[in-house]
């Protein structure tokens, strides 16, 4: 196996997972309170990776990306080189393609939270910000962790954004994705089936994980406290 091509994927990965959460915590929430027009637009924004073909994602990134545009111009001023074919631009390129697998567990752990125990914290004086961290995120802690399961190794398995975006450059952003891409391409099939064993077993584990974990209501079904 690639070492190098795995460890950029597993930095890659947990980078990915960092800065999804931090985005799909507060955009699920709103999600979950919000309604009308706006909330679907935003949800279908949200999903549109889901049926977006990655190469199709991976092309218009790459042309934002790139000299060509204002966006891509004003990146190449602030970081004094291109955002694609880098580590960087894969990153902006993960974080996109596995936005919905990060956002969607939370809105659906958000919205099986009792909205009595939301108001009964209100109504003690509870801050909305002390509503979320104390209530809110303790009752959908499983669905915050399938969350980051599910984004760390939907990243992990990236293939279509990652070649469009980042080529194949060894150490800056070929990942084990590309690693067994070109190993089939060699004809080195023994090589090949290491790698992919090795990544089906990381998702068998993940799933794994995923579906031992208690449901939201079941787990979660106590009162915070609030007011300690």
């Amino acid at each position: 196996m690639d070492l190098e091509a795995l460890w950029l994927t597993l930095r890659l990965a947990a980078s990915t997972t960092v800065i999804l959460l931090a985005v799909a915590l507060p955009l699920a929430w709103w999600i979950t309170a919000g309604r009308g027009v706006s909330r679907a637009l935003v949800q279908s924004a949200v999903a549109l990776p889901l049926v977006l073909p990655p190469t199709v994602l991976g092309f218009y990134l790459l042309i934002a990306m790139g000299p060509l545009t204002p966006p891509g111009r004003l990146l190449i001023r602030l970081t004094g080189h291109p955002l694609a074919f880098s580590f960087e631009g894969l990153l902006i390129g993960s974080v996109l393609y596995s936005l919905p697998f990060a956002v969607q567990p939370l809105v659906a752990g958000f919205e099986a939270v009792d909205r009595g125990y939301i108001e009964a914290a209100a109504g003690l004086g509870a801050s909305p910000r002390r509503v979320f961290l104390s209530v809110v995120l303790p009752m959908a802690r499983v669905s915050l962790l399938t969350s980051a399961v599910l984004a760390f190794t939907h990243t992990v398995g990236e293939f279509g954004v990652v070649l469009m975006l980042g080529g194949n450059i060894p150490g800056a952003t070929r990942t084990l994705s590309i690693s067994l891409y070109d190993l089939v391409q060699e004809g080195n099939y023994d090589a090949a089936s290491r790698t992919a064993l090795a990544l089906v077993a990381f998702a068998m584990v993940a799933l794994i994980v995923i579906y031992l974990l208690p449901s939201t209501r079941k787990s979660d079904g106590r009162r915070a406290d609030v007011v300690r």
